[in-house]
């Protein structure tokens, strides 16, 4: 069963948002890409630092120190990443906001000359994103429904811009899609070799946990927080707050719901 909840798990978090992507005009998500930021911080930060975080240290299998080392190892692993474009997140599109400060056609120049890159960055990342969902399942289901529903809850934002940048570059609609879906996919294999190759080493369970909360701590603080500082006016900033406290809710009663130690 845990097999079965691992492939559901990033099978909906690679294939979600593509199906929301497939739904909705490119205005309608360019609106609601600055939402889902929002929402995807508040969850990312309640699951590592609520729910993922402590799962590892309480556990007993780690040592306090090394496990700190992990978190600080990971958090400099995914900058690393993103300095070599393999762990990208793109929640924009052409002239959604002049604070992005890019130049017109930026998206184009960004899906065109480098659009199989992009591509190849949001495989790794779903991948990565399949090893960690199968480490907080082979832990406790619980964790692992909450750690789903983080990475889902980024991965929305995340594929659906990528998709409005492609469509901005001159992709299809359905090639876009099916790309994007491929990418995604890319989390199910992650899954299922996380769950063969990492389900014998119990000991490594916490280090993976810390990992999974460094992936999950640098997004939001690297790349959606970031996003959120801009000025706004006093309604805009109470919805952004909302949002952001959604995702805080969302997570916390997606781990209290049954979350038995």
């Amino acid at each position: 069963m845990t097999l079965l909840y691992i492939v559901l798990a990033t099978f909906a978090g690679g294939v979600l948002s593509v199906v929301i992507a497939a739904s909705l005009t490119v205005t309608v998500l360019s609106k609601l890409v600055q939402h889902l930021v929002s929402l995807s911080a508040g969850v990312l930060l309640g699951t590592a630092l609520l729910n993922v975080l402590p799962e590892a240290f309480e556990s007993g299998k780690a040592d306090t120190h090394a496990l700190f080392v992990t978190l600080l190892a990971g958090l400099l692993f995914f900058f690393l990443l993103e300095k070599a474009e393999l762990y990208r997140h793109s929640h924009h599109h052409e002239g959604d906001d002049p604070h992005h400060h890019h130049h017109h056609g930026f998206d184009a120049e960004q899906a065109g000359r480098g659009g199989w890159s992009v591509l190849l960055g949001d495989s790794i990342h779903n991948f990565c994103d399949g090893v960690i969902i199968a480490a907080a399942f082979l832990t406790d289901v619980h964790l692992g429904v909450a750690t789903a529903v983080a990475v889902i809850a980024h991965e929305i934002p995340q594929e659906v811009g990528d998709y409005i940048v492609l469509v901005n570059a001159g992709f299809t609609r359905a090639k876009a899609l099916v790309w994007n879906a491929l990418s995604g996919l890319a989390g199910v294999l992650g899954g299922v070799l996380g769950y063969f190759i990492v389900g014998p080493w119990e000991s490594l369970f916490p280090y993976l946990l810390v990992i999974a909360a460094s992936s999950f701590i640098y997004v939001a603080v690297a790349d959606l927080i970031p996003q959120l500082q801009r000025r706004l006016s006093v309604k805009e900033t109470a919805v952004q707050i909302a949002w952001l406290a959604a995702g805080l809710l969302a997570i916390t009663l997606v781990a209290t719901g049954g979350h038995g130690h």
